[in-house]
């Protein structure tokens, strides 16, 4: 009876699931739209958000969450150890003198100039940017200033006005308060599609100011490795989840993700 009993039981364990521990990975982002909106609110919103929620349920061994931070702060976050990596970032962004390790996905997008349309105002209002008052979003980097985002820099050189909100910026040259404002391509098509009416009012330049490579960028000794996220994207990458949330946030997927 015993060795029954014995034989009952140890058929039961096998049939019993091993619970796995589920491992924290924290992302870091910051107000950057479309990709991450609103990141210290109870319902962040944009890409970033979506995408953490799609690798959530694509496989049970890691647990992403967001870890608020801002533009200015977020070189020293990652190499405290405050979060493990960031998604659509950019080593030209600053991050020179910090420990990163870089992941490159073939997913582009630009910051484009935009001012207001007026009669006979063309292509060529770009050309020369040193007598227009420019509207900024501080803590950004951009390429007609070196990729310097000083904003004391800015402010002197440029006559910048540094804000903290894409909409602001546009609503300035609407107001006459700004003649140039530099803004993210995917931001201003999602912007103009809530707001058809402001379409004519605008003049997008053709010139772009700087072209992303977006990579994402990981904290060495994380909690992931480049190869392992790499891994993770390519899954939701092959049931097609990765492609339908770019192209919500009008962004295409060139390729394949690869380590660097």
């Amino acid at each position: 009876m015993r060795a029954l009993a014995f034989c009952l039981l140890s058929c039961l364990l096998l049939h019993v699931p091993v619970a796995i521990a589920v491992e924290e990975v924290r992302v870091g982002g910051y107000h950057f739209p479309p990709y991450l909106d609103k990141p210290d609110s109870q319902h962040p919103q944009g890409l970033v958000p979506e995408l953490l929620q799609a690798l959530n349920a694509v496989q049970q061994r890691y647990r992403f969450v967001l870890v608020p931070t801002s533009a200015t702060r977020r070189y020293r976050d990652l190499e405290s150890g405050r979060f493990d990596l960031m998604f659509f970032e950019s080593s030209r962004w600053g991050w020179q003198g910090t420990s990163y390790l870089a992941l490159g996905v073939d997913i582009d997008d630009a910051e484009v100039y935009v001012a207001a349309a007026e009669p006979g105002r063309g292509q060529e209002y770009f050309e020369d940017l040193s007598d227009k008052r420019m509207a900024l979003y501080n803590g950004y980097h951009y390429g007609f200033a070196g990729f310097d985002a000083d904003p004391d820099y800015l402010a002197r050189t440029f006559n910048a006005v540094l804000t903290y909100s894409h909409d602001s910026n546009v609503r300035m040259l609407l107001a006459r308060r700004a003649d140039v404002a530099v803004v993210t391509r995917s931001y201003l098509e999602s912007f103009l599609a809530r707001h058809p009416e402001i379409l004519a009012e605008l003049l997008v330049s053709e010139r772009l100011d700087q072209l992303y490579h977006h990579q994402v960028l990981l904290r060495p000794k994380g909690a992931l490795s480049p190869a392992e996220v790499a891994e993770l994207l390519v899954q939701l990458q092959a049931n097609g989840e990765l492609s339908r949330l770019l192209g919500r946030y009008r962004l295409t997927l060139g390729g394949k993700v690869s380590a660097q």
